[in-house]
C-alpha cells in the first residue's frame, strides 16, 4: 500500500521483531504493492528484513479471526515449500523464536517477517518477452509437479463474495460513508446486466470444470508481474497468500499467450491445459476484484493514492467484464 497506516504505532512493530530475534533496527515504510503494508528493517553490520503487515479486514474473510486463520495457513504452506520441499524460487517467511510465520498486531493487523531479497521486481507497465514468459511458464511447470504440505487448502473454484456480490447487483448493499462509494454504486447499477451475464457464463464454466477436470496441483493463484523478482539470474515468487490446490489453469491464464505457451507447459508437465478453465479463472480473477473492491467502498474510506487504486482497479475489472462480449 502507498499510505502507512495510521492506527499501527512502529513501535509495536519493534517490539514484534524481538519475537524473530531481531533487535537493534531502524524501520522504513516501503509504499510497495497493493492490500499489505511493508516496511523494511535494517539492523547491524547491514542486515536487513522486509516486514509485511496484512490488513486483516481486507482480506474478503467473514471476519478477522477467519481472515488471520487463511494467512496463517498459507504462510505455514509457503514455508514449507521453501523448508521441505526445497523450492528455492519461494521467497517464504521466517520463523519466530516459537516457529510461528505470523504474529497477530492488535484487532486488525498481522505481522510476518521475510528475508530481505535484493532483486528487481517485474514490471506490469511492460509485456514479457516470450523468454521471460517461458520462464515463467518452467516456474509454474516445477510447482505444479510439487507435492502439497498438509496445510495448503482445496480451493472451490467459485467466487468466494458471490452474495455480495449479488447483493451490490441488486443495489442492496448498504453502502457506508467515503468518497468513491456512490460512484462504485453507480458504476455496478450501470453495468449489471454485462456482470450478470458474465456471472452466469461462469456458472457454467464451473460445471464443465466439475464434469472434466483432472486433480488439482499445487497453485500460486497470483504469478504476475508484481509477484516475481529476478534474482540471480531467475525469478522467484514472492506474496503466497493465495497459494491452494486447484487446476493449472489457475496460474496459467495470466502467464500464458499462445498455444506454444501452452504446448511448452504440456510437455513439462504432461497435462493439456483446457481452454475452458483457461476461460473461468481469466473471467474469475475481474469477478474477485469487483468483488473484492466492492467489500472495500461499502465501508468507511477515506481519499488516498490507495483508494485511487483501488478505484481505477474496479473501473478496469468491470470494463474487462464488459469486454467479454467482444472475445
Amino acid at each position: 500500500m502507498r499510505t502507512r497506516p495510521k492506527d499501527l504505532d512502529e513501535e509495536r512493530l519493534l517490539q514484534a521483531l524481538g519475537d524473530w530475534g531481531i533487535g537493534g533496527t531502524s524501520l522504513e515504510y516501503a509504499p510497495v504493492g497493493f492490500g499489505d503494508h511493508h516496511w523494511i528493517a535494517a539492523g547491524d553490520a547491514g542486515r536487513k528484513w522486509f516486514l509485511t503487515v496484512a490488513d486483516l479486514d481486507l482480506k474478503g474473510e467473514p471476519d478477522s479471526h477467519a481472515a488471520l486463520r487463511s494467512l496463517t495457513r498459507a504462510m505455514e504452506s509457503a514455508a514449507a515449500l521453501r523448508d521441505e520441499g526445497r523450492l528455492d524460487f519461494v521467497v517464504a517467511p521466517l520463523r519466530a523464536a516459537g516457529g510461528e510465520t505470523v504474529r497477530r498486531l492488535g484487532p486488525r493487523y498481522a505481522l510476518s517477517v521475510f528475508p530481505f531479497v535484493d532483486g528487481t521486481p517485474g514490471d506490469s507497465d511492460r509485456p514479457w518477452t516470450s523468454r521471460e514468459r517461458h520462464a515463467v511458464l518452467d516456474l509454474l511447470a516445477e510447482l505444479h509437479r510439487q507435492a502439497a504440505p498438509a496445510s495448503v487448502p482445496v480451493l472451490d473454484p467459485g467466487l468466494s463474495m458471490r452474495s455480495l456480490l449479488e447483493s451490490a447487483l441488486d443495489d442492496a448493499v448498504q453502502w457506508g460513508s467515503g468518497p468513491f462509494a456512490e460512484p462504485a454504486r453507480t458504476l455496478l447499477s450501470t453495468h449489471s446486466t454485462a456482470i450478470r451475464r458474465r456471472v452466469a457464463e461462469f456458472d457454467g464454466l464451473v460445471e464443465d470444470l466439475g464434469r472434466g477436470g483432472g486433480a488439482p496441483v499445487l497453485t500460486h493463484g497470483e504469478p504476475h508481474e508484481g509477484n516475481l523478482l529476478w534474482h540471480e539470474g531467475r525469478y522467484l515468487l514472492i506474496d503466497w497468500d493465495t497459494v491452494g490446490l486447484a487446476p493449472p489453469e489457475r496460474d496459467l491464464w495470466s502467464v500464458a499467450e499462445s498455444p506454444e505457451d501452452l504446448k511448452r507447459y504440456a510437455e513439462a508437465t504432461g497435462r493439456t491445459p483446457s481452454d475452458s478453465a483457461l476461460m473461468l479463472y481469466r473471467l474469475r480473477w475481474d469477478l474477485e476484484e469487483v468483488s473484492s473492491y466492492v467489500d472495500w467502498f461499502r465501508a468507511p474510506h477515506e481519499h488516498s493514492s490507495d483508494t485511487e487504486e483501488a478505484w481505477a482497479g474496479l473501473v478496469e475489472s468491470v470494463e474487462n467484464l464488459g469486454e467479454f462480449d467482444r472475445r
